[in-house]
């Protein structure tokens, strides 16, 4: 600010003295034409005074006609200071006296310059003075025609008017060399009153105006700063007071202007401040622009941290939309609407259903674009129920169905296994051990079938089987020796690893073996020959129950599948597997996990909370 001023002050200086300088100069060049002229006639008027004197001598003498006492006068007055030369030429021209003989004779002649000076000149127009150029400089040259009085004609013609001239040349150098002295000490003097001048007015710009307006450009930032209150003094009545009272007015409605603009605005930001929906706004390059508190919320981030930040960079981002919505916007103008899935702070998954609209301005250009962000779980997961209403209610018609034609004949089967138990009583050779041995197994099977069927019916009625108490160790053991057959069928070997204290669990135990047959043959036919089956148990406050294979793993776009019903990777699997142990563990306040990695394998993990120890001796009593 105070560079702006001095290079103001410099300038206002420089333009002052350039102007002075100027008229100076214009007066400098006028006085010394008028000093020259003045000069010189004051030489014209003392040459002529001077030739005067010389001719009324030269007169007295020409009358004795005393010749060499005349040629001593004429040498005596041209040494006189300043006289450049002394000469009388007769009515021919030809010259008489000199006082500097050896003059060349052509210098009086009528066609010589110095001649021609007066002579090209009308004679009305000839002065008796002028100033002309010769050889030996600038002369002021005197012309005195010495005339033929009386006392002269007994020597001249009495009819001739003029017996010669008297040319007195007086040095005009020295004329000149004054004037340019005079000039000088002028000059000086005029360029040091300039730089007073030039002072004192820069001095007086600087206090009353220059001062003045540092005001009115201090109070102009200050207001640009926010300090709306602040104000130009305004003393006086001149121009720089009548300025400052406008300034001071448009201040005032500027300042209301804009206190009713920051009180509309602030306004407008607690509407969209208390919107659930995420609003912010995008130029052309994706920058945000403005964000309300919802969406700082979903960014993670404060409003200071993603303003002018391009929302690609932001730090957790809350997009992770390849198909970015405001892109597609600003390529065709259009709005556009997209499904998003973001991680919430606590790790949770979270749907964004997201809307980008174009923004235009009057000529019809898109400047900018308005992202909506709307949380879409709930409707997500009531969708998801609604659907699973369906599905279950479909299941339910089909259960009802499949149980009821599936109960008689596996009733008849009970009947024939359980007749073939009986009539063969243990102890007998080997043969009749291993029918008894497979019809158990059958028994068992058939068993299993009916608690399916059971439990079909009772999950299309909307029915909770009571829990027990189940000993977890004997309920794996159980499912180990129903998937033995199958895993050696297969050359796979299904490792228990052993619990290191006995825990317990409240569920339905036939549905809980089953939960675990359903998990162990899943993972004995995803396996390879010769793979492992491991299956792993951890207590604490929840019972984990981990299923682990080598086999192919499952794709990330099918882990949420494989619970649907109906839904199976495997040719010929009925998709209701996972399905029925997912119902039956959420039945228990559970749930399964899984975990998979595509060609390493997948564990499925399940989740059932732990009974206490005094629960358990309360359920014992």
């Amino acid at each position: 600010m105070k560079l702006r001023f001095a290079s103001m002050t410099v300038g206002l200086a420089l333009g002052i003295t350039a102007a002075v300088v100027v008229a100076c100069t214009v007066a400098a060049y006028v006085f010394s034409t008028r000093h020259f002229k003045s000069l010189l006639e004051t030489a014209h008027t003392s040459a002529l005074a001077e030739g005067e004197l010389i001719r009324t001598a030269l007169e007295h003498q020409m009358m004795g006609n005393d010749r060499t006492l005349i040629a001593q006068m004429i040498e005596s007055f041209g040494k006189q200071a300043r006289v450049e030369q002394l000469v009388v030429l007769d009515r021919n021209g030809v010259e008489r006296y000199s006082s500097r003989p050896g003059t060349v004779a052509n210098d009086f002649r009528i066609d010589s310059p110095t001649c021609q000076a007066c002579h090209r000149d009308p004679p009305e127009r000839r002065g008796s003075s002028r100033v002309i150029e010769t050889r030996g400089g600038t002369v002021l040259r005197t012309v005195i025609p010495i005339r033929n009085h009386g006392e002269c004609q007994r020597c001249h013609d009495p009819q001739q008017k003029i017996n010669g001239v008297l040319i007195f040349d007086y040095n005009a150098g020295e004329v000149r060399a004054a004037m340019t002295r005079d000039l000088r000490w002028m000059v000086a003097g005029t360029g040091a009153l300039t730089f007073v001048i030039v002072g004192a007015i820069a001095l007086v710009i600087r206090l009353s105006v220059l001062r003045r307006l540092q005001r009115f450009e201090n109070t102009a930032r200050l207001i640009a700063q926010g300090d709306l209150e602040r104000r130009v003094p305004a003393e006086g009545s001149d121009t720089l007071a009548w300025m400052a009272k406008e300034f001071n007015e448009m201040a005032d409605s500027v300042s209301g202007l804009v206190g009713e603009v920051r009180t509309q605005r602030e306004r407008l930001e607690t509407v969209i401040n208390s919107i659930d929906d995420g609003i912010v706004v995008l130029d052309p390059e994706r920058k945000i622009i403005a964000a309300n508190d919802a969406f700082l919320q979903r960014a993670g981030n404060s409003r200071e941290q993603v303003l002018g930040v391009c929302c690609s960079q932001l730090e957790p981002g809350p997009c992770n939309l390849s198909d970015c919505p405001t892109l597609a916007c600003l390529r065709s103008g259009e709005r556009q609407v997209r499904i998003c899935e973001r991680r919430t702070a606590d790790n949770t998954v979270a749907w964004e259903e997201i809307h980008s609209s174009p923004i235009l301005d009057a000529s019809g250009r898109l400047v900018q674009v308005v992202e909506v962000w709307r949380d879409i779980s709930e409707r997500r997961a009531a969708e998801a129920k609604l659907a699973e209403s369906y599905r279950l209610a479909s299941v339910g018609v089909l259960a009802s169905g499949f149980s009821h034609e599936m109960n008689t004949p596996l009733a008849t089967t009970l009947m024939c296994v359980e007749g073939i138990l009986r009539e063969t009583p243990p102890g007998q050779n080997g043969d009749q051990t291993r029918i008894r041995d497979h019809a158990a197994i059958a028994r068992e099977q058939i068993l299993r079938c009916r608690g399916i069927t059971q439990h079909f019916l009772r999950l299309a009625r909307g029915q909770r089987h009571a829990a027990d108490i189940v000993d977890l160790d004997a309920a794996i053991a159980a499912a180990q020796k129903l998937v033995d057959p199958t895993a050696r069928a297969s050359s796979v070997n299904v490792v228990v690893q052993p619990l290191a204290t006995t825990l317990h669990v409240r569920a339905d135990e036939a549905e809980l073996q089953n939960l675990l047959v359903n998990l162990l043959l899943n993972a004995i036919q995803a396996s390879k020959p010769g793979g492992k089956v491991v299956i792993a148990t951890e207590g604490g406050d929840a019972v984990h129950i981990r299923v682990t294979d080598e086999g192919c793993g499952i794709a990330p776009e099918y882990r949420q599948k494989i619970f649907e019903p109906f839904f199976s990777l495997r040719n010929g699997g009925t998709g209701l597997g996972l399905f029925l142990s997912l119902n039956a563990v959420r039945s228990w306040g559970g749930t399964i996990t899984v975990e998979s990695t595509p060609g390493k394998g997948s564990t499925f993990e399940v989740v059932i909370p732990s009974i206490q120890s005094s629960e358990q001796a309360k359920d014992g009593q």
